[in-house]
């Protein structure tokens, strides 16, 4: 049987003196703070934030005019979007205007605007970011409630990691390489025996399964002996209430005192120390910043897929996180993980509510994150992102059927969030992203309803008899019709649009040297591109049908529950496969006898989506496959420069685990 780990070190209340920065394994277990788990308690108060009730005299800084950098971006973004949008769509309506115009004919320009919309925005994001400067703080206003600015000191720093049934020797040899990466710092060289480590580790776990936890005290003990320069600490909770949020939230209302910042970590993430101290030194230089992040890169993949999604983070993620925090300036989204936290802030004005009705849309806030983020910055605090801060990392799903089970959560998660949109007082960049994460997931049905309906013009066209006696005796049969070359235009123009981020990425690259010869070089570089937007183009219909599925299953009333997320294994019994994906094979395989018996030259138009259908069991399979990952390396494909040269904190974590 396990022990409790969830017990406080005997000496009354108040703080505890900071750990000596010298002492054996045997002094840390017998010395002052005793054989505890966790420190005494300093408890915040965190109130749950009322979405139908605001007045900005609530809020502890008043609003600060938008600087000049980030209102230029929001019109390039927003204002660059909406006249590609207004182009393309003016485009589709001459298209099918060459005669009258049929109801079917405006569904398909109106689901077009939809869809093209989504891809012109992504463009004008990316266009935004060329031009991207580092967010500055806002300027130091008064506050409306306080002389000064809230706990703008530097004090002490909990890098928390939430966990729930996770691999204890991967979570926690991470843990070690970055508390390694820590010790040689200069800062906690400097600290002494009177000012303390400046740092502490703080594991939330939320396991249920029995050996798991009890892996997890081994590992937690184990980390202690290795890193006796830093704090660590652990807490079990018995009662899972609200998932990794209220994990977050019960060690703020009890321990959140004692930390002026917490650095929430995920289960796979990895930062070096100069990427923890310069998110420090930036939350510490603006007293009014309640939360900063970087863009983290994906690293450590070994599927093909986990592959193909750390390079195209690398090469594109840049363009579209640049072109992100050039737009949102301090009214940023936050991502969950690998971002500092400003702890009084947080406790302040980040409180999750319960939803109104059941689930899904109901109960505890599932995406927790957005809503956190605009919560703060409703109360004044700054949310910025500065990608230029490199060295934070993550891991990726393994394959699809793993990103399918993530994205079932995710997707119940952002579509709750349509109950929070409306909340009072919320920065209108803050709805935005709300907005983007709901239509993230809704895209899936839209774009499937917008091919069938192009389908469906056709099997007019092709075996229902125009009406020549119309109501309004005209000369001429109301019928669809179409300008083809017309047609031919807008889809390249289409294709131009969608894939300019991806091209930005690509020149990016091959004009910086590191990142062009850590990825094999310019060939190689090229070859990893061609590669990775033609296995996304198969993936995409799959994940298409996918997501449509889920979003139907919401809609109904199915709730997603709450499973682990598998971090490395990324293959899939072919039982597995098959029920997974036999209603994608047999949909591809009906469209294409639809389209074939129609017009051939339809089923060519639409023959990497058909492929990707007809052939989602081998290719879900291709995705997990560490035997193609391996071949894919061999071949110089699909390389980034933290494979080429592995940073010091990913190789140090794979040693100790």
């Amino acid at each position: 049987m396990a022990v409790s780990m969830d017990r406080v070190a005997p000496g009354g209340p108040g703080e505890a003196p900071p750990l000596p920065l010298q002492h054996t394994p045997l002094q840390l277990h017998l010395g002052p703070l005793g054989p505890a788990a966790v420190p005494p308690e300093a408890a915040l108060a965190m109130p749950a934030q009322q979405l139908g009730r605001w007045s900005d005299s609530h809020a502890d800084f008043p609003r600060a005019p938008v600087p000049g950098p980030t209102r230029m971006a929001r019109l390039v973004a927003f204002g660059g979007g909406a006249l590609l949008t207004a182009f393309g769509v003016a485009e589709m309506i001459r298209v099918v205007g060459v005669g009258e115009v049929t109801p079917l004919q405006w569904a398909l320009v109106a689901l077009f605007a939809v869809t093209f919309g989504w891809i012109a925005l992504a463009a004008t994001t990316a266009i935004a970011g060329l031009g991207h400067a580092p967010v500055r703080p806002e300027p130091d206003l008064p506050s409306s409630r306080h002389d000064q600015p809230q706990q703008a000191g530097a004090g002490r720093t909990a890098l928390v990691m939430p966990v729930y049934n996770e691999d204890p020797a991967s979570v926690f040899a991470g843990l070690a390489a970055m508390a390694e990466e820590l010790a040689a710092l200069p800062e906690m060289r400097q600290a002494d025996r009177e000012t303390g480590t400046p740092y502490e580790i703080f594991v939330l776990s939320d396991t249920r399964d029995p050996d798991l936890w009890i892996a997890e005290e081994q590992a937690f003990m184990a980390l202690r002996r290795r890193c006796p320069w830093i704090p660590v600490w652990y807490r079990r909770r018995t009662r899972n209430t609200a998932r990794k949020a209220g994990n977050v939230e019960e060690f703020v209302k009890r321990w959140g005192g004692r930390y002026a910042h917490m650095l929430v970590l995920d289960a796979d993430s990895l930062m070096t120390g100069e990427a923890v101290t310069a998110l420090r030194a930036a939350m510490i230089a603006d007293p009014r910043a309640g939360i900063v992040q970087t863009s983290p890169r994906l690293i450590g993949g070994t599927t093909l897929l986990g592959r193909l999604q750390q390079f195209a983070t690398r090469i594109y993620g840049p363009v579209v996180s640049d072109g992100i925090a050039a737009w949102q300036g301090h009214d940023g989204n936050y991502w969950g993980h690998n971002a500092i936290i400003r702890t009084a802030a947080f406790a302040q004005a980040a409180g999750l509510p319960v939803l109104p009705g059941r689930k899904p849309f109901g109960g505890a806030i599932m995406s927790h994150d957005f809503v956190e983020a605009a919560l703060i910055r409703r109360a004044g605090w700054s949310v910025t992102m500065l990608p230029a801060i490199a060295g934070s990392y993550e891991g990726a799903p393994p394959s699809l059927l793993d990103i399918a089970i993530r994205d079932r959560r995710w997707s119940q998660g952002n579509l709750q969030h349509a109950g929070v949109i409306a909340a009072h007082g919320l920065r209108w960049p803050n709805r935005v992203h709300f907005a983007t994460g709901i239509l993230s997931y809704l895209m899936s049905p839209i774009w499937l309803t917008l091919l069938l309906t192009g389908l469906a013009l056709a099997v007019q066209a092709r075996f229902i008899r125009p009406d020549y006696f119309a109501g309004d005796h005209s000369l001429f049969p109301t019928w669809p019709q179409f300008d083809a070359e017309g047609m031919i235009r807008l889809f390249l123009f289409a294709m131009a649009v969608l894939l300019l981020p991806k091209l930005i990425g690509i020149a990016r690259a091959l004009l910086h040297g590191p990142t062009r010869r850590g990825c094999g070089g310019a060939a190689a570089l090229l070859g990893s591109a061609v590669a990775e937007i033609l296995l996304s183009s198969l993936m995409a219909p799959i994940m298409m049908l996918v997501q449509t599925r889920f979003v139907i299953q919401i809609l109904a009333g199915q709730d997603s529950g709450w499973g682990p997320q598998r971090r490395d294994d990324g293959g899939w019994p072919l039982r597995q496969l098959l029920a997974t994906h036999r209603g994608h094979v047999l949909a591809g395989l009906a469209l294409t006898a639809i389209a074939l018996s129609i017009v051939p030259a339809l089923a060519a138009w639409m023959a990497p989506a058909l492929a990707g259908l007809i052939l989602a069991v081998p290719i879900s399979a291709a995705s997990g496959s560490t035997r193609l990952g391996r071949l894919a390396d061999r071949l110089r494909l699909l390389r980034i420069p933290e494979e080429t040269a592995p940073p010091q904190v990913l190789s140090r974590a794979r040693a100790l685990r």
